[in-house]
C-alpha cells in the first residue's frame, strides 16, 4: 500500500504556511487583471488586487486544465512515490474538478500502479480549504487513502458555507443578480445573504439592509444550520474580500454565541474574489445541512 498525498487548488485559500506545514499540494487557477495573466509563483498581493478592483479594475479568471493537472500528478507521484487524493473546486463553479478527472484517468492508465482519488468538493473559498483541513485530519489518524476519501464524499454537504457581498455589481457581472437588482439594491443598502447549495452552486437565500445586519445574519445563519455539530466544530474558517475587520467581528459573535474561539481568518484569494468583489465575509463550519 503506497502513503498518499493531498493535493488541491489554489481555490481553497488557504494560507501559504498551511500547504508547506501540512505538505498539501496545489494547483494555481489563473486570473487575468488590467491585461496581465498571474498564475503559479507569479501572484499580486491580496491588498494590491483589491485596491484594483476598488478603483474600477475587472479581474477575470480560468480553470486549472487537465494539461497542468496531469503535470502536477507526475511530479507529486515521481518525487514521492505515493498516491494522490486530490479535492477539487466546486463543480458547480468551474470545470477544473473535470479538469483533475480527466488527468487522473490518463495518468493511471500510464502508471495504474498508483491511485488518484478525484473528490468534487461542491464547496468554494475556505469551505473547500475546511475540507481540506478534514482531511488532513484525517489522514494524520490514519485514515487510509480510501477512507479518507470515503468521508469526505459522505460528509461533503455538512460543509456549511455562507456569505455576503458589499458591492452587487460583482454578483451581476457574475450573472447572479440582474442589474436592476445591483442598482436599486445599491441605493438601498441592501446586502445579500448566499451560499453554495449541495451541488456546489451559488445561491441567493436572502437579504438584508445593512452592513452590521449582514454579518449578524451569517451567524443566524449559523445557529440554524449547525445542528449537532454544535459541540463538534474545534476550528471555524473565515474568509474575506480585504475587510479582516469584519471578518474579526463575526469570530467574536460566534466566540459570544457558541463558545467556539479557535479560527483560521485569512483573504479571499483573486480567483474567488474576481466574483466576489472586495467587502465580502464568508464563514463555513460543519453542520447539518448547507
Amino acid at each position: 500500500m503506497n502513503d498518499y498525498i493531498i493535493l488541491t487548488d489554489s481555490t481553497t485559500d488557504l494560507p501559504l504556511t498551511y500547504f508547506k506545514e501540512h505538505n498539501v499540494h496545489y494547483v494555481t487557477l489563473p486570473y487575468t487583471i488590467d491585461g496581465e495573466t498571474y498564475e503559479g509563483e507569479h501572484q499580486l498581493d491580496g491588498k494590491t488586487f483589491y485596491s484594483r478592483m476598488r478603483n474600477g479594475s475587472l479581474p477575470t479568471t480560468s480553470q486549472v486544465n487537465p494539461e497542468t493537472a496531469l503535470e502536477a500528478y507526475r511530479s507529486i507521484i515521481s518525487t514521492n512515490n505515493c498516491d494522490i487524493l486530490c479535492i477539487a473546486f466546486s463543480s458547480g463553479l468551474s470545470g477544473t474538478y473535470n479538469s483533475f478527472r480527466i488527468a487522473a484517468e490518463e495518468y493511471t492508465e500510464e502508471d495504474p500502479d498508483h491511485k488518484i482519488i478525484v473528490i468534487d468538493s461542491l464547496a468554494a473559498s475556505l469551505g473547500e480549504g475546511l475540507m481540506v483541513h478534514k482531511a488532513v485530519c484525517l489522514k494524520n489518524k490514519g485514515y487510509s487513502l480510501e477512507e479518507n476519501a470515503d468521508w469526505i464524499t459522505k460528509h461533503r454537504e455538512n460543509f456549511v458555507h455562507n456569505f455576503t457581498v458589499d458591492d452587487l455589481f460583482h454578483l451581476h457581472r457574475g450573472g447572479r443578480v440582474s442589474k436592476a437588482t445591483a442598482i436599486v439594491g445599491t441605493l438601498a443598502n441592501v446586502k445579500p445573504i448566499l451560499h453554495v447549495d449541495s451541488e456546489g452552486h451559488l445561491i441567493n437565500v436572502g437579504k438584508v439592509r445593512g452592513r452590521k445586519k449582514a454579518l449578524t445574519a451569517l451567524v443566524d445563519a449559523m445557529e440554524k444550520q449547525i445542528g449537532e455539530y454544535r459541540d463538534k466544530n474545534d476550528i471555524v474558517f473565515i474568509s474575506h474580500g480585504d475587510c479582516e475587520e469584519d471578518a474579526k467581528e463575526v469570530a467574536n459573535m460566534i466566540t459570544n454565541r457558541f463558545g467556539i474561539q479557535n479560527f483560521l481568518i485569512n483573504p479571499i484569494s483573486p480567483t474567488i474574489g474576481a466574483h466576489a468583489g472586495p467587502g465580502t465575509v464568508a464563514l463555513f463550519y460543519l453542520g447539518d445541512y448547507r
